[in-house]
């Protein structure tokens, strides 16, 4: 394994490599032979045969020179310490790439100076957000035992909101050190601070300390992720994001959420599964803009079946605090004030370009108008020394894409093999409750791409709450593109959905028909079995649909 490479003497530690003229020409990484790889790991007498045989067998004609002399300080060096950052770094340090990383130091609530390996995901994103969506499930769970025989007498159990955030806080800063030890193994050096890109070869590191040092790479990699968004209307700030709604010291009493994605409506069931008075507002129709109808439908009449008020059609427009602390929070149209004792915003998301300062305008690399770097196909912006991946991009804000991203750059850079991130049928979850998973098309999506689809979807009640004497169905959908029997789409509300869809998406990822579908021995008792017995389509939508009467 490789220990620090900054402080070994460069000439003695720099591995052999091959410069191949790759997609981006002059840009792109070395391709590094085997005793490269052999030097990384702890170059030794016993490898020279098997070097010097293995360059004159790769090499054919291409430029061959020692690291030493080349002028950087790094292969690659990385800006943020999340998901697609440590990913991208790790692996394409375990290919022979020479890799420094940046990133803020650990707090459980980002800002410009707060952050930590990990990043969002681990430390203030899914993780403990699904920590807490598990225990917030208990409740209903307690309740639906005495259905099936158990009884905990008048009084359900206590709950401690401050021994759960408490060992979630534990596990989060386990998961970090672990970020850290992943990074070592694989011979990335970190530094703990703040990254700014100086050029398009040269970051600016300031360390907690404040002391600044310029380090000189290759190729730059963009990944410092994103941070929660509301609208700046007077009083904003009285309000939370799910940062600060994840580290709570005590659990309020009331809490309006406010958006109508899946960050809103998974907090609106934490919140009110540990017993919150939880209100959700939005200014849509429904909820999870951009879902397939009937799933939002059906989220929509889950908030309310299980206690939560639901406020759609609905734009803040002042939030005031009051002299007890507690907040009351105005509406714009003939709605009535409502008090409670937090408000989180939960309306959107963007790229962490300008917090803190990345320097990327200064030096050419483009951005949106939301401030995302803008990228072609294979994560490069416009300085083709730079790349970026993850949330950063603003293309699709999911941890595992943003895996995908790294690995892509890794394939593309270090290794000199241009590959573009897939993103056609991602499976996706919503952990609300219950919760929601689809991969592929919505219906409409369906209908806009031209397609004629026949629509199967079953509700019923799923056997875990059959005698639970509560009502709450299970939604089920299959879109089936109508000329090739393709399954172009399935959507799902109900227990277990996002387990269920990972093997649904590995099918949709293969192509699969409705009669391979309907081929499948299902497993009984079970709701994934729905999946593969729905035989009669509910309708049939599209250009060549029968018109409606």
């Amino acid at each position: 394994r490789r220990s620090s490479l900054v402080s070994r003497p460069r000439v003695h530690t720099q591995p052999m490599s091959l410069t191949v003229a790759a997609r981006h020409g002059a840009s792109a990484l070395p391709v590094f032979s085997t005793c490269a790889r052999a030097n990384v790991r702890g170059f030794t007498a016993k490898y020279a045969k098997h070097c010097s045989k293995s360059v004159k067998s790769t090499s054919r004609g291409l430029t061959v020179k020692t690291r030493a002399e080349m002028e950087y300080d790094y292969d690659i060096f990385t800006i943020g310490g999340g998901s697609g950052g440590v990913r991208a770094s790790r692996m394409s340090s375990a290919a022979g790439a020479k890799v420094g990383l940046v990133e803020l130091p650990y707090n459980a609530v980002s800002s410009a100076t707060q952050g930590g390996l990990g990043g969002t995901c681990v430390i203030r994103g899914c993780v403990p957000k699904k920590l807490l969506v598990y225990g917030s499930g208990f409740e209903t769970e307690f309740r639906d035992a005495k259905g099936f025989g158990w009884d905990h007498g008048t009084s359900m159990p206590s709950f401690s909101w401050e021994k759960l955030i408490s060992a979630k806080t534990d596990e989060i800063e386990r998961l970090n050190g672990i970020y850290g030890r992943i990074l070592d193994n694989n011979g990335v050096e970190k530094f703990e601070g703040s990254g700014k890109v100086t050029g398009a070869h040269s970051v600016e590191v300031t360390s907690v300390d404040g002391t600044k040092k310029t380090y000189t790479a290759k190729t730059i990699l963009l990944a410092p992720g994103g941070r929660a968004w509301y609208p700046k209307i007077p009083g904003a700030d009285f309000g939370i994001t799910s940062d600060e709604a994840l580290a709570l010291k005590s659990q309020p009493k009331r809490v309006l959420v406010i958006g109508g994605g899946y960050i809103a409506v998974e907090f609106a069931g934490i919140f009110q599964g540990f017993g919150s008075e939880t209100t959700i507002a939005y200014r849509a129709d429904l909820p999870l803009r951009g879902f397939d109808l009937e799933v939002r439908e059906t989220v929509a009449t889950n908030l309310a079946s299980r206690g939560t008020t639901v406020m759609p059609n609905t734009n803040p427009k002042e939030i005031k605090k009051n002299d007890d602390g507690s907040l009351t929070v105005s509406f714009d149209g003939d709605v009535d004030d409502i008090t409670v004792d937090e408000v989180m915003w939960a309306t959107g998301r963007v790229p962490n370009t300008d917090r803190p300062d990345l320097g990327l305008k200064e030096v050419g690399v483009e951005l949106d108008k939301k401030g995302a770097v803008v990228v072609d196909d294979f994560s490069q912006t416009t300085v083709p020394s730079i790349y970026a991946v993850g949330d950063v991009t603003n293309r699709m804000n999911l941890t595992p894409v943003a895996l995908m991203e790294g690995m892509a750059f890794k394939d593309t850079v270090v290794l000199g093999k241009p590959t573009k991130p897939d993103y056609e049928n991602i499976a996706s979850a919503v952990f609300c409750q219950p919760p929601v998973a689809t991969v592929g098309m919505t219906e409409q999506q369906a209908v806009d791409a031209g397609l004629t689809c026949d629509i199967f979807t079953s509700t019923f009640t799923p056997m875990k709450i059959a005698l639970a004497n509560r009502v709450e169905k299970a939604f089920m959908k299959l879109i089936v593109d109508v000329d090739t029997d393709k399954v172009v789409g399935v959507h799902m509300v109900g227990p277990d959905s996002a387990e269920i869809m990972q093997g649904i998406g590995i099918a949709i990822k293969c192509g699969a028909t409705k009669a391979q579908f309907d081929a499948t021995v299902g497993i009984h008792p079970s709701s994934a079995e729905e999946f593969v017995t729905m035989r009669d389509p509910t309708r049939r939508v599209g250009k060549n649909a029968p018109k409606a009467e």
